[in-house]
């Protein structure tokens, strides 16, 4: 908070955790992960609060807790760093966005409600473990009905 009591919020995601935000249900990589991963969400789902968030293709601010954080990448396992990359660029391309680039957060959230359907998950999130429960898709579903109410 500043001298005149104004929040400043910024954040720094990776490209595929801008679609992770809609449809984060709780679970995680650990309690830590859990907890950090459930502040950002919340901060994200305000639609009172709108913020800047750098768009990053490498570790961000939700993986600081994360059990698989190397010192500057993922090593959840051989590959699943590059995985992730993939990942991040298959969303920063799909909403054609700039990586590294600073965005407000109501501009991002309307752009992935426009851009991105749920079966797009398939092809951009491929391989990712957390895809088969279906949460995703929904939340992704979710967001489409609340901002694409015509």
């Amino acid at each position: 908070m500043d001298d005149k009591g104004v929040i400043s919020l910024s954040l720094s995601l990776r490209g595929h955790h801008l679609l992770c935000v809609h449809g984060f249900r709780g679970m995680g990589y650990s309690p830590d992960f859990v907890k950090k991963m459930s502040e950002i969400v919340e901060q994200i789902r305000d639609d009172q609060l709108d913020f800047p968030i750098q768009v990053v293709a490498e570790l961000d601010d939700t993986c600081c807790t994360c059990p698989h954080k190397g010192k500057m990448t993922c090593e959840a396992s051989v590959g699943s760093n590059e995985h992730v990359l993939t990942m991040d660029l298959n969303v920063i391309r799909q909403l054609g966005l700039i990586e590294g680039a600073v965005y407000n957060k109501s501009f991002l959230i309307q752009l992935t409600a426009e851009k991105v359907e749920p079966d797009d998950l398939d092809y951009i999130c491929k391989g990712c473990s957390w895809l088969s429960y279906g949460v995703c898709k929904e939340g992704v579903a979710d967001l489409r009905e609340k901002y694409l109410k015509e």
